[in-house]
């Protein structure tokens, strides 16, 4: 066993350590190295030192209240090259674990962006296709009310036409229809004088045989009645008395 005071060197005694083990300590050999501890970070360093040149930390305790020791066994060079191989090993597959794991995150983090948007995606389809369906019925809709208020118009009018159809053709028929009698069975009246009479509004036989002085003067003298009228309203008196017998 041998002891060796790092404290001198304060903070920067790792290089020295590690010579003093190589050149000074023998396979198996125990060697104290007393350092000084300053902010207590070197305690865990130190030790990490010693284990990543592949020897046995055998301790670590504290010297005195600055100061502090740590106890090293130099391992043969075999063991140590088996423990840096096995350190190496287990960084290279923590390393490949770590890359496993990140790649995996990564291909979930990209599936569930990739269903997120297909989500979206389809959401927006039956939102676009929602909205053209509706559209459609509205449009629809409002062709069908067009459609039904001009059949109904056309109906009313229609209905209208009908309404109006009788009352035209009565008026028509009523308008056809001769009025009064037939005023050309009185001696010396034909159609044409007839329908003067029709003006004056005589229509009748007992309104021929009814006609004042007057009233004959005006035929006279208004158509230049041929023959004289007097002989035409006796013989309406005439016609209206075997009438009535």
């Amino acid at each position: 066993m041998k002891r060796y005071d790092l404290r001198h060197l304060h903070d920067d005694f790792y290089d020295r350590m590690g010579e003093l083990i190589e050149e000074g300590l023998k396979v198996g050999e125990v060697g104290i190295f007393l350092f000084e501890v300053g902010d207590f970070s070197h305690i865990q360093k130190s030790a990490d030192y010693i284990k990543a040149l592949g020897h046995d930390l055998m301790n670590s305790l504290k010297f005195n209240e600055v100061d502090w020791t740590i106890v090293v066994k130099k391992v043969d060079e075999e063991t140590r090259k088996a423990r840096a191989e096995a350190v190496e090993k287990a960084r290279i597959e923590a390393e490949q674990k770590a890359a496993e794991e990140k790649a995996k995150a990564e291909a979930a983090a990209a599936e569930a962006k990739a269903k997120e948007e297909a989500e979206k995606a389809a959401a927006e389809a039956k939102a676009k296709e929602e909205a053209a369906a509706k559209a459609k019925a509205e449009e629809e809709a409002k062709a069908k009310a067009e459609a039904e208020a001009k059949a109904k118009a056309k109906a009313e009018s229609k209905q209208a036409a009908a309404k109006k159809e009788p009352a035209k053709k009565s008026a028509e028929k009523k308008e056809a229809a001769p009025k009064g009698d037939d005023l050309t069975k009185i001696k010396g009246i034909g159609k044409a004088y007839m329908e003067k009479l029709n003006s004056e509004g005589i229509y009748t036989i007992k309104d021929v045989a009814n006609m004042t002085e007057e009233q004959i003067q005006m035929m006279e003298e208004k158509y230049s009645f041929k023959g004289d009228f007097k002989e035409s309203v006796a013989d309406a008196k005439k016609l209206l008395t075997s009438k009535a017998k």
